[in-house]
């Protein structure tokens, strides 16, 4: 992370980042923005939330040093909740971590409904919404700007961060949305080629987004070379110190010690991508439960893990606790 004077520095958490103030937000996105996980009751397959659990999973995020957290995101499994479950994952989010860190609230599906949850958002004391990518079969660029321009000036009050997963968004289009909704501050950029993230990010204007990697650990290294000043992690969940020791290596320039951590990351996160990344949140959740935090159970149409990566993910937490306290 950049200290106010242009130097590299050691990250802190961006405390009271509130609505209105994008600067601020923008600050916040400049790290590990945390996706954490919705944990499930014991015996219930996935029906019930672990309301507890979730906050006790969140206040060890905010404990180890995460600036930004968001809740409903895909790790979350955002797909697979009520709409009353995911309002109650933004109210215990703001509740448990109140001004010690950023919140960026995951919102999206229909239009109206993801303007209705951007309002409890901001009524509850989320400061930043994050939109998913539009779920619809047939999307014009016209169309996509549109969908995220009613979503952006329903709420002025809160930063907006897009979630831009497909190829075909200009950086000439974001930088349009930009104009006509100064509170779109960030764009999760999440297709999977720097050099398109490159072109995207100086067509859209220098300066004038925050750009987070949202690929996670694996592809950060790559985006961070190409301007990129922030990057979400699942992983934070099961281990936080090592998400943090990696972007503050990512954020001085010190790609040499950046490979040397990327190397311990990469078993883990190739089980996560593979399969079009199938078992992208059953990694994680498995890794948590290895280690007596939450229980692995997901909701379809994710699925338990066979024997063999329960296997292979109890090697990599053992390889991991000779360097990290985990």
């Amino acid at each position: 992370m950049q200290s106010d004077d242009g130097t590299a520095g050691t990250p802190t958490p961006i405390p009271g980042a509130g609505p209105g103030d994008f600067a601020r937000q923008r600050r916040a996105l400049r790290g590990v923005v945390a996706i954490p996980v919705t944990p499930f009751e014991a015996g219930d397959e996935g029906r019930l939330v672990d309301w507890e659990r979730h906050g006790a999973l969140i206040e060890r995020l905010v404990a180890a040093g995460v600036g930004a957290i968001t809740p409903n995101g895909n790790t979350g499994e955002f797909y697979t909740l009520e709409p009353a479950e995911a309002r109650r994952a933004t109210e215990n989010t703001v509740k448990q971590v109140g001004e010690r860190a950023a919140i960026i609230v995951g919102v999206g599906l229909d239009t109206t409904t993801a303007i209705n949850a951007a309002r409890h958002a901001r009524e509850v004391g989320a400061s930043m919404v994050m939109v998913h990518q539009p779920v619809h079969p047939y999307i014009s660029g016209e169309g996509w700007s549109e969908y995220h321009r009613r979503i952006a000036e329903a709420v002025p009050e809160l930063g907006i961060v897009l979630y831009v997963r497909d190829a075909r968004i200009s950086g000439a289009q974001i930088a349009r949305l930009g104009e006509l909704c100064p509170n779109v501050i960030g764009i999760k950029y999440s297709v999977p080629d720097p050099v398109r993230f490159a072109s995207v990010a100086m067509d859209a204007g220098a300066g004038r987004f925050e750009w987070v990697a949202g690929l996670a650990e694996l592809s950060a290294p790559g985006y961070f070379a190409m301007g990129a000043t922030g990057f979400t992690s699942g992983l934070v969940n099961v281990v936080p110190a090592i998400s943090l020791d990696f972007y503050r290596e990512l954020a001085a320039g010190d790609y040499g010690r950046a490979r040397s951590i990327w190397g311990l990351i990469r078993p883990f996160e190739e089980l996560r991508a593979a399969d079009s990344s199938a078992d992208n949140v059953s990694v994680v959740k498995e890794a948590l439960a290895q280690l007596g935090l939450c229980r692995a159970d997901v909701r379809p149409p994710s699925r338990p893990l066979p024997r063999s990566v329960r296997d292979h993910i109890e090697a990599i937490l053992a390889s991991w606790g000779e360097r990290w306290t985990i």
